[in-house]
């Protein structure tokens, strides 16, 4: 069977839980392949409402084998928070395997990220400060520690001795913080090794195994692609490949095996941290998107910018990811609205961009071109078919999805599990 992947199709937050848990049944293994516990993932299975941050979304289906790839950035006291935390519900997480060959974050990255976001002032980047940056530039500066390093005690100490060397010198000498000594980094993570054993496993060939037994691959991406390090608003953006492309490089699955991308699409969009957002909102209308759609961050709490749809950004992650479906979430936080403006340009100094601007500057600078759309008054949550929805919600999808550059297939009408309206089959 081919691989299935799962993308944030605008600034995260898009409902990639939802997406993914209403496709479980349906999967063999769901994997997490980029990013770490900076994001998170909300399910409602009836009235029980989970936040997930490190773990992929298919731990809570029976019978699905979730998997952390060597794409992913492990925090393994977080890890086992939310291990303990699941159990404590009654979930099974036992079938979860760990790449040992994903990166640890040790807690000293963690130091580094809060010290150096609050050093950077006016110029800061919007990082939780959980250690995620810093973790994946020692990945590329080859200074690395790997889950795999937690079974060997002198490769572990080598490996913090070397990255201390220089990190110390930063924090002291820079930051005018303490330095953090070999023993007390070692001794932290070796704690954690003996109950994180029966996880590992070479999860790239395990994966590989699965597809050519047949079963389905479903890989899920952490932030979205316009936080993309290659292909979002950079440098506001997130520290790993979060589109399509990184679902191979993060899971040791080969790109050939990918055959659906699945882009998730809020209804209207949103975004977190720092950085430019064409359609933000500042007024009433804000507030509301706010406010109906519960829009506070699932790992940080921190309110979320709101603003209207933007198909420019939709075509850009289609075009990028080679989406074949969008799934649009939310639709029903827009009811009430008397008209819906949808972005379908931007105006960069007098010149209109119907796609992405190729440099920052103008996207920053960049103002909508509005298509005012029709909205309704009606309750849509019990809507399961197309016909259910009222007439307007179904012209704002058909122009939403005339607009955005592929198929709209799953419409999301309310926050569980059951409330969709499926269009196409997803897998």
């Amino acid at each position: 069977m081919p691989a299935v992947v799962i993308v944030g199709a605008q600034w995260g937050d898009e409902g990639k839980g939802k997406a993914t848990d209403l496709l479980g049944s349906r999967v063999d293994y769901v994997v997490k392949f980029n990013g770490g516990n900076n994001a998170g993932h909300t399910v409602v299975i009836g009235s029980e409402k989970y936040a997930l941050h490190l773990l992929p979304s298919g731990i809570l289906t029976p019978g699905v084998v979730p998997v952390i790839g060597n794409g992913v950035v492990v925090d393994v006291g977080v890890l086992f928070e939310e291990i303990d935390g699941l159990e404590a519900r009654g979930i099974d997480t036992s079938r979860l395997r760990v790449s040992a060959s994903a990166h640890v974050i040790p807690e000293y990255n963690k130091v580094l990220d809060k010290t150096t976001e609050r050093f950077l002032g006016s110029r800061k980047i919007g990082t939780t400060g959980r250690g995620i940056g810093p973790t994946y530039a020692d990945k590329m500066n080859r200074q690395g520690i790997r889950v795999q390093d937690l079974f060997d005690e002198k490769i572990l100490t080598q490996k913090v001795e070397a990255a201390l060397d220089l990190k110390n010198q930063i924090l002291t000498k820079v930051y005018n913080r303490r330095a953090v000594t070999v023993e007390e980094v070692v001794d932290d993570l070796l704690s954690y090794a003996d109950r994180l054993a029966p996880y590992v496993a070479d999860t790239g060939l395990l994966l590989h195994e699965a597809l050519t037994d047949d079963k389905v691959v479903l890989l899920e991406a952490g932030q979205a692609t316009m936080l993309d390090v290659d292909h979002g608003t950079y440098p506001f953006v997130t520290s790993s490949s979060a589109t399509a492309g990184g679902a191979a490089t993060g899971s040791g699955i080969a790109p050939t095996a990918i055959e659906r991308v699945i882009g998730i699409v809020k209804a209207y969009a949103t975004r977190v941290g720092e950085g430019p957002f064409p359609t933000e909102l500042f007024d009433d209308s804000g507030d509301f998107l706010r406010d109906a759609g519960g829009e506070y961050g699932t790992t940080t709490g921190r309110p979320r910018r709101c603003g209207w749809y933007d198909a420019v950004v939709a075509r850009y992650a289609a075009r990028v990811n080679g989406v074949t479906d969008f799934v649009l979430t939310k639709l029903d936080v827009l009811t009430g609205l008397e008209t819906i403006p949808v972005c379908v340009a931007y105006d960069v100094d007098g010149v209109r961009h119907d796609e992405m601007p190729v440099n920052q500057t103008d996207f920053h600078h960049a103002t909508p071109v509005y298509e005012e759309l029709p909205g309704w008054d009606e309750d849509i949550s019990d809507a399961r078919s197309f016909e259910d929805l009222p007439v307007n919600a179904q012209a704002y999808v058909r122009r939403v999805e005339e607009l955005s550059g592929s198929r709209i297939s799953v419409i999301g009408v309310g926050p569980g599990r059951d409330q969709a309206v499926v269009l196409h089959d997803l897998v």
